[in-house]
């Protein structure tokens, strides 16, 4: 990709039409499952952020993938994710084979809880 890309339009805008119409919908079930998370872009990646980062997506020469920089989040869904190849926080996938909408949903849900549970625990500690 050239330049290092500012917002998630312009990151999709640079990609092939079927990653970037896989990415956008992954965006749109992210969004979906977590409408008060924020956009932002980490590691020149698309990303939302919730108490902390929640989940990222890119594209890849041979695939997409969706980074829940946590393995112990992917590890709880390892199951249903038999037939995508996962790796500590990262679940590799393709255009004609997207993740499927209630798994995303469920992942999101998970991310979401596990980072507000740590700001809990953070303000329990503090106090």
């Amino acid at each position: 990709m050239p330049g290092d890309p500012s917002t998630i339009d312009e990151y999709l805008s640079a990609l092939s039409a079927d990653k970037r119409a896989a990415l956008q919908a992954l965006r749109e079930l992210i969004h979906a499952a977590a409408p008060e998370a924020s956009e932002c872009i980490s590691y020149k990646m698309p990303a939302f952020k919730l108490n902390g980062m929640m989940v990222g997506f890119a594209a890849h020469a041979n695939h997409c993938a969706l980074y829940a920089w946590n393995a112990t989040t992917i590890a709880g869904f390892a199951g249903e994710l038999s037939d995508f190849d996962i790796n500590k926080g990262t679940i590799r996938f393709t255009p004609e084979k997207p993740l499927p909408a209630a798994l995303v949903r469920r992942l999101v849900e998970a991310k979401v809880a596990k980072n507000a549970e740590r700001v809990k625990a953070k303000r329990s500690a503090s106090a």
